[in-house]
């Protein structure tokens, strides 16, 4: 077993068993079968001018002052499948506008430590590493295609590592350094079950991708309805599928009141028309990755206007967490592409990883930043339309590094864009 040293010299053996393991649990599916968001513009966000400006946004002055705070960037950064440098241009502009309007983490400066995996395992263990050599007291990972390689290094350290989303068991069960800032069992079981509850519905079918990142979790979706009181319906598609015809009658015939897609965007095209086709008169519902500007220009309008989809983050407008990004960004950064996902999951986490931080005095170590998080009451989570956090371990059963219970979602307006955002599956996370 390789070991590692720890930033006190002790050399440590992983706290993981070594084994690949893969999981579908919200975020990932961006991350490992497709990536795609469900996007809209920013044309209803005012525009900012100078920082004096916008101080009701932005909050008042409050510098940070003395020996900077070392905090770890990890992103994947630009690979072959994605393209997420965008990430370091955000966590910079957050990193500017706390040291001077949040006092930073403990009244000091955070200093940003960036590292990029390129989607690679190797690189991304390296990155762990790197961090460590570094001696950062914490590092934010906004999502990332090798999160568990990431990972490893810094658990074997106890470096806490704060994630926007991830997947891997070995990371949503670890209790001693591993946070993530998403409810792994919303967007694919929690939101379907809602949305059936609130409209009466007693029966589910989820239409899913037949790739095998996005078939993990249903092997414990019967159960999961099952315990809320609803009937289960799997139908599995291959990819490329374009008449799916066939398959949606077998909806119809089995009388699911609500229907749920879990695809990329040509994947959902397909499965749409085909309810459409077939005079599916349910509930449809997605999630977003369902929805793109392609997906609008192949669906019938009256087929997408009032459906209900997750949200992975909220989508610029009027919501005001995400005029809040949209002039930190606008104030402190420079050309962002304030339309995308990945600038605002990375910014959430940033900002979400301070505010947990918020209080924290005397000596900044891993150690204290460990027991700082754990002891943080439930906040409102920045950027992220009504979210709260609690890393305490008791947000979700079975996952004790997750910090968030429920998820957001949004109804789709005429044009099949975002309207508002809704919090779902969520209740008080209690001690």
């Amino acid at each position: 077993m390789q070991h590692l040293m720890t930033p006190s010299g002790r050399a440590t053996g992983s706290r993981w068993p070594r084994r690949q393991i893969g999981a579908f649990l919200a975020i990932p599916l961006a991350l490992l079968v497709f990536v795609a968001a469900c996007g809209s513009d920013d044309s209803d966000t005012p525009a900012t001018g100078d920082t004096g400006a916008n101080a009701d946004v932005l909050g008042p002055v409050h510098r940070a002052a003395g020996e900077p705070v070392k905090i770890g960037i990890i992103s994947d950064g630009k690979s072959a499948a994605v393209d997420n440098s965008v990430q370091f241009d955000v966590a910079a502009a957050t990193a500017k506008w706390l040291n001077e309007r949040k006092g930073g983490i403990g009244g000091r400066p955070i200093e940003l430590v960036k590292c990029e995996t390129q989607s690679d395992p190797g690189k991304g263990a390296d990155c762990g590493n790197q961090m460590i050599e570094a001696d950062v007291v914490a590092v934010a990972i906004a999502e990332s295609s090798v999160a568990e390689s990431v990972a490893r290094p810094l658990a074997d350290a106890n470096i806490p590592a704060m994630f926007f989303g991830v997947g891997n068991p070995s990371i949503l069960q670890d209790t001693e350094s591993m946070y993530t800032l998403g409810d792994p069992t919303y967007t694919t079981l929690q939101l379907p079950i809602n949305l059936a509850k609130e409209q009466g519905t007693d029966k589910v079918a989820s239409v899913v991708i037949d790739v095998p990142a996005a078939l993990d979790q249903q092997k414990i979706a019967p159960g999961v309805y099952a315990d809320a009181g609803l009937g289960y319906q799997l139908v599995t598609v291959p990819p490329g599928t374009a008449d799916m015809t066939p398959q949606m009658q077998r909806i119809v015939d089995g009388k699911a009141g609500l229907v749920f897609v879990v695809g990329n965007d040509s994947f959902c095209i397909s499965a749409f028309n085909g309810l459409k086709a077939v005079g599916y008169d349910g509930t449809v519902s997605a999630i977003s990755q369902c929805i793109t500007d392609a997906t609008r220009k192949a669906v019938p309008a009256d087929v997408l206007r009032g459906m209900v989809v997750a949200a992975v983050t909220p989508a610029g407008g009027n919501d005001p967490t995400s005029v809040l990004f949209t002039t930190v960004m606008k104030a402190y950064g420079k050309d962002i592409d304030l339309t995308a996902t990945s600038p605002r999951t990375m910014f959430i986490t940033l900002s979400g990883l301070q505010t947990a931080l918020e209080g924290i005095s005397g000596d900044i170590t891993p150690a204290t930043v460990n027991a700082t998080i754990k002891a943080m009451p439930e906040k409102a989570l920045p950027g992220a339309a009504g979210l709260r956090f609690r890393c305490n371990g008791k947000a979700v059963a079975g996952s004790p590094a997750a910090c968030v219970r429920g998820g957001l979602s949004t109804t789709l307006d005429t044009q099949g864009k975002p309207t508002t955002y809704q919090v779902l599956g969520y209740s008080p996370i209690t001690d």
